[in-house]
C-alpha cells in the first residue's frame, strides 16, 4: 500500500488536498517516507520496490535515493542494484537512543508480565498508519508472535492500533481515517466500523480488545497512555494465542494485569525521567487539556497528528471521572 506524503495544516489536521502556509515541505516529507520503507538495517530495496511501498513515481524515488545516498542516509549496493540504510541514518538513530534508563525499566516490566501470562507484550508509538515497537517482552514459550523492537504493525489490524484510534479526539480520528481512505482504503474499511465499539470499551473498561483481527490465532488487548513529552498516545499491548485466551479470559485474567502494567508505565512517563530517548526538552511539557476546563493548547505546541487529543489519567486509563474520554 502507498505511503504518499501528506501535508499538515497549521491546525494539525491532515490535509492532502489543500495547500496553505502551514504545509510541510513535500520533498522532506517524501524523503522520510523513503527511509520508512527500510524496516531494519538489513533490508535491501530497489527503486521499484520503494516506489510501490511509498506510492511515489519511480523517477521521484530515484532522485530521492540518489540524494539520500550522497548524504549517507542510504548505501547503494551495485551487485544487487538495491539500497540499504546507511551509516548516517544509523548514527542518527543511535544518538537518539542515548540515556535508555527509562526504556530499560519499561522493558523489564514488559518481560515480567509476558512471562506470567505468557504472551508477547509491547510498548508502541505511532508513525502515520503504523505503530512501532519501542520495547518488547516475550515469554520463551509464546507462539505466533515474533515482534522485536523496531517492528512495525498496522493501526487498522491490531489491538494496539484500535486502542490508539479510540483514544484520539473524534476530529483527529476522522482526519486519520480520511487519509486512510485516500491511501489505504481497505484499512479504513476495517477500522471505521469498529471505532465506536472500541471507544465504548475504552470508556467503560479502560482498554480495547481485538480477537482474531491481525491473525485468527492471535487475540490482543491494549491500553493507550498519553505521553506528555511527545504530545501523542503511546500504547501498551499484549498478544496471546486465541486457543489459550478467548475474549472472556482476556477480560477476566489479562486485562487486570495489563491495566496494572500500563499504570506503572504511565507513572514513569509522567515523572521527571519520562523522556523516552534521553534528550530532555527545555522546561516542562505543556499539560494536555482537561475536559473540565477551557484550557487550549496553542497550535504550535500540539503534535500535528494528535492535536486536540485528551490526556488520560496516568495510573489507570483514558477514562475521565465522569466516564468520558
Amino acid at each position: 500500500m502507498g505511503r504518499r506524503s501528506e501535508r499538515l495544516s497549521k491546525d494539525g489536521i491532515l490535509a492532502s488536498d489543500r495547500a496553505g502556509e502551514g504545509d510541510v515541505i513535500q520533498v522532506v516529507s517524501r524523503a522520510f517516507d523513503v527511509l520508512r520503507c527500510f524496516e531494519g538495517h538489513e533490508a535491501r530495496l530497489g527503486n521499484l520496490e520503494i516506489s510501490n511501498r511509498c506510492g511515489l513515481p519511480r523517477s521521484t524515488v530515484s532522485r530521492l535515493t540518489h540524494t539520500l545516498t550522497r548524504m549517507g542516509q542510504l548505501v547503494y549496493l551495485p551487485r544487487d542494484q538495491k539500497y540499504r540504510i546507511g551509516p548516517s541514518a544509523v548514527a542518527m538513530s543511535t544518538s537518539m537512543m542515548r540515556g535508555l534508563k527509562l526504556r530499560n525499566l519499561i522493558r523489564l516490566r514488559l518481560q515480567e508480565v509476558a512471562e506470567q501470562l505468557p504472551g508477547t507484550v509491547g510498548f508502541v508509538i505511532p508513525d502515520r498508519f503504523h505503530l512501532v515497537y519501542l520495547e518488547v517482552g516475550r515469554a520463551p514459550n509464546a507462539l505466533g508472535l515474533s515482534s522485536t523492537a523496531g517492528s512495525r504493525i498496522a493501526i487498522a489490524s491490531t489491538a494496539a492500533g484500535h486502542a490508539y484510534t479510540a483514544a484520539l479526539d473524534e476530529n483527529v480520528a476522522a482526519g486519520l481515517l480520511a487519509e486512510m481512505d485516500r491511501e489505504i482504503p481497505e484499512s479504513a474499511k476495517l477500522l471505521r466500523p469498529l471505532l465506536e465499539r472500541n471507544r465504548k470499551c475504552l470508556r467503560e473498561r479502560g482498554y480495547v480488545v481485538a480477537c482474531g483481527l491481525w491473525s485468527p490465532h492471535i487475540n490482543g488487548l491494549a491500553v493507550p497512555l498519553w505521553s506528555p513529552q511527545y504530545r501523542t498516545f503511546v500504547v501498551v499491548t499484549i498478544g496471546l494465542l486465541s486457543a489459550m485466551y478467548d475474549e472472556k479470559r482476556l477480560h477476566k485474567e489479562v486485562a487486570p494485569r495489563i491495566l496494572e502494567l500500563s499504570a506503572a508505565i504511565g507513572g514513569l512517563l509522567d515523572g521527571d525521567d519520562g523522556e523516552l530517548f534521553g534528550n530532555h526538552p527545555q522546561g516542562k511539557a505543556v499539560p494536555a487539556p482537561n475536559h473540565k476546563s477551557n484550557e487550549i493548547i496553542k497550535a504550535e505546541e500540539r503534535n500535528e497528528l494528535e492535536a486536540g487529543a485528551r490526556r488520560p489519567r496516568p495510573a489507570r486509563s483514558v477514562r475521565a471521572r465522569d466516564g468520558r474520554r
